[in-house]
């Protein structure tokens, strides 16, 4: 539990931040579990993210940690103004950590912004990226 804790803390502070209203939606989530999602504008934190590190860090402007069950789940989320891309995966073990069979292909539910497929691979940032310069709204399906 004290784990638990000490990673959403630092995700508190993400909400902190002034800026425009980012309206996220995720789609078909297939059982409960807890919800980590970043929102990247780091080209190379995106890219090379597998999570196996959740919490804050650097290329990372706000995040989402948080026990979803399946459906639908929405928030909003404030950040600045800036290009991003969103990553998230469904922690349905609640390890901490996507888990991936031996070829490295996750087991448990992921998805990007621009619903971005990858291969081998997160997709490009490029590909899930979006711009932010008011109120927006972003749907992912699972």
């Amino acid at each position: 539990m004290k784990k638990y804790i000490l990673l959403v803390l630092p995700m508190i502070f993400f909400h902190q931040v002034s800026g425009d209203a980012l309206e996220i939606e995720i789609n078909n989530i297939a059982k409960p579990g807890i919800l980590h999602l970043g929102v990247y504008d780091s080209k190379k934190v995106f890219e090379s993210d597998r999570g196996d590190k959740p919490g804050p860090q650097p290329g990372i402007v706000a995040g989402i940690v948080k026990k979803v069950s399946k459906g639908v789940f929405k928030e909003e989320i404030e950040v600045p103004s800036g290009t991003y891309a969103i990553g998230l995966y469904i922690d349905a073990n609640e390890n901490e950590k996507m888990d991936t069979n031996f070829l490295g292909i996750p087991k448990e539910q992921f998805g990007f912004s621009n619903d971005a497929k990858g291969s081998f691979g997160p997709p490009s940032f490029e590909s899930a990226s979006f711009e932010v310069t008011q109120s927006k709204k972003i749907v992912i399906n699972l």
